[in-house]
Parts: C-alpha cells; sequence; structure tokens
C-alpha cells in the first residue's frame, strides 16, 4: 500500500498520516521527494482498508503497489534516491559519479597510505579497503579486523575520502557502523537476512553487492530487507554472477544496470574488478559501465599487486588507475555525468 501526499502537504500532515498508519499496527515510511511525499506501509498481511486514509487532510490517493518489493519500487518514489554526506560534496546516485577505488584487503599503513595518495589524486572520493575478508579457504588472509578499520580512518583523516568496508557478521557489522563512512554487505551475504535487518538499523549508508547467482527480483527484495528497518540509504552493486564461461572470473551483467533503474529508485553502481578477475578487463569494463548509466564504479588498485594477500590479479596499479579516470572522464561527459578533477580532495574534517 501507497499513501500519496499532496505537492503542498505539510510536514504536520505527513506527520499525522504516519502516525495513523502506525496506530493501525503497521509501519509508516516517508519518501520525499521533489514534487511529493509518499509513503509506503509494511507489515500489513492483507489489502488496507484506504478509506480512512485517503479522507485524511494532505492525501492525493492511497494506491496498491504491484512489486513485491514495495520500499525499492519506484513506484513509490519516482525520483532518483541520491545519498549524501554531511561536510563534502561525495554523493552516491545524482549527477557525480562514484568513484570508490583501493585495495582488495588492508595489509598494512604504508600500503593502504601509498594506494590513498594514488587514488585519491586521480579524483576518487571513497577509499575501499577489506578488514574483514570472507574468503574461499580458511587458510586464506582473514583481514586484520578492527586493525584495518583503524588504519582507513586515518586514510580518511590524512586525504579527506570516505571509506568503505565490508561487514561479514553481526559483531563485525558493530565495528563498521562505527568507523566506517559506508558499509558493505558483500555477494555471500546477500541473502543473509539477519544481517540485512541489523544493516536496516545502521545509522551509515548500505552498499548491497548482487549475489553470485542471484536474480534481479531476489536482488531488489535484499534491498527491500533493510530499507523495511528503516535505512533508506542504501546503493546496489552489479559484481558478476557465476556461469559457465571461463574467459573470466565472473559474468559481469551490465544489462542488470538499466533494469535496475527502470524499477528501483536506488542508484547502482558496478564493480569490474571481482566482475572479470582480471586486470586487463577492469578498465574496458569500466568504460561500458559508465556508457550503459552506472552511477559509479568499485574498483581495486595495489601499489603492488603481484604480492598482494589477495585478488593480485585482478588490482590495476596505480598508473593504471590514472589512465581509467582519465577515460570514464571523456565517457561521462557524453552521458551528462560529472567526476572530480585529477588531484582534487575534500576537506579534511577532524575526528570521524
Amino acid at each position: 500500500m501507497l499513501v500519496v501526499m499532496q505537492a503542498h502537504a505539510t510536514e504536520e500532515q505527513v506527520r499525522d498520516v504516519c502516525q495513523k498508519i502506525e496506530k493501525m499496527g503497521y509501519r509508516a515510511h516517508a519518501m520525499p521527494g521533489a514534487q511529493r511525499t509518499a509513503i509506503g506501509i509494511t507489515g500489513n498481511k492483507a489489502e488496507i482498508e484506504p478509506g480512512t486514509l485517503e479522507e485524511m487532510p494532505g492525501v492525493q490517493e492511497v494506491i496498491q503497489v504491484s512489486k513485491p518489493y514495495k520500499l525499492v519500487s519506484r513506484e513509490l518514489k519516482e525520483d532518483n534516491t541520491v545519498i549524501r554526506f554531511p561536510g563534502t560534496n561525495a554523493t552516491i546516485g545524482g549527477a557525480g559519479l562514484a568513484i570508490i577505488a583501493g585495495p582488495c584487503a588492508i595489509e598494512s599503513r604504508e600500503q593502504a597510505f601509498a594506494i590513498a595518495d594514488r587514488v585519491s589524486r586521480a579524483g576518487a572520493q571513497f577509499f575501499r579497503g577489506g578488514a574483514y575478508k570472507p574468503r574461499t579457504s580458511p587458510y586464506s588472509f582473514q583481514g586484520l579486523g578492527e586493525e584495518g578499520l583503524r588504519i582507513m580512518a586515518e586514510v580518511r583523516q590524512q586525504f579527506g575520502m570516505k571509506i568503505v568496508t565490508e561487514a561479514i557478521d553481526h559483531e563485525s557489522l558493530d565495528l563498521v557502523e562505527e568507523w566506517a563512512d559506508v558499509i558493505q554487505i558483500g555477494a555471500r551475504n546477500m541473502q543473509n537476512f539477519s544481517l540485512l535487518k541489523r544493516a536496516g538499523r545502521a545509522r551509515k549508508p548500505i552498499l548491497l553487492k548482487r549475489g553470485m547467482s542471484a536474480t534481479l527480483e531476489e536482488f531488489l527484495m535484499a534491498a527491500e530487507y533493510i530499507l523495511s528497518e528503516g535505512n533508506y540509504n542504501v546503493a546496489l552493486c552489479e559484481r558478476g554472477v557465476r556461469t559457465f564461461a571461463d574467459h573470466t572470473r565472473n559474468t559481469l551483467d551490465l544489462s542488470l544496470v538499466p533494469a535496475v533503474q527502470r524499477l528501483s529508485h536506488l542508484p547502482i553502481l558496478v564493480d569490474p574488478s571481482h566482475g572479470t578477475g582480471k586486470r586487463n578487463k577492469v578498465t574496458p569494463l569500466s568504460r561500458a559501465s559508465i556508457a550503459v548509466g552506472a552511477d559509479g564504479l568499485l574498483v581495486e588498485v595495489h601499489n603492488k599487486p603481484d604480492e598482494a594477500l589477495s585478488d593480485g590479479p585482478q588490482s590495476l596499479f596505480p598508473d593504471q588507475f590514472d589512465e581509467l579516470m582519465a577515460q570514464v572522464r571523456q565517457i561521462a561527459t557524453v552521458v551528462g555525468r560529472t567526476v572530480p578533477a585529477i588531484g582534487a580532495r575534500e576537506t579534511v574534517v577532524a575526528g570521524k
């Protein structure tokens, strides 16, 4: 069920409708837009009688939502969601492309700072790095844990970049929420519904990666879990799906980008590093991602990829990332998007 408010509806009228919905035993999700505010209703087991809501001041209409995912649907919110970060011009969604770059895993302070210096100079406003690494083998490097989070906090302090890092369970999510700016939920946890609910109660934006074999509807329903708990700052990420192909690590499904944008208001990024698993394919697929309309990129960069403890073969050298950014800038102009200038850095704000 969706309550569409009139364009001139006041904040008090919106609040009154939300309170009415809560008194009926349901949950109200107010989504302000450029032209109107829509209020999604969740928690109902069957159709709700619209009469009592339609008669309330400021209500334009009450309609049924046809999609199983209610809150992520464009039926609820026509305007694209833009995730903003106070004190900075960095966004996920909107005209500016979100460029997220850094190593697969934080290995040391020296390594993280060397990479952050290069990617920030190239124009990346977000630094990615894993403190917790879910690995196929229990004997592989699992990450530095809280020490890695502290190193990334120092990166933010030094370079003014926003920090994106993955939480793999409830315990790590508590720490990631404390230290990071964006909490990543990885492909292996896309349908970890308990973790998704916890992410929905977090105070930080969520970057949700598509599962290795997830359909479009399953992907959007995973995002619905997060929004249903009250966290509306969610971005999606296509990172490739598992197929029979052996010329890439995964098969990057760029058709998902316009498909998501047709059905949902959430921003969607592309990870060409995991999507291909091969360094020589990252830049071409980055170009294609921007051309097809992606809201940004996640790119793995390492100063010594041949010595990397995780995903070295798909990590770009810093010089290669510079070239990628030069090419992305050219394509961004064609599709009406912007990329931060070379050498542009945010003003560093003290503290976390």
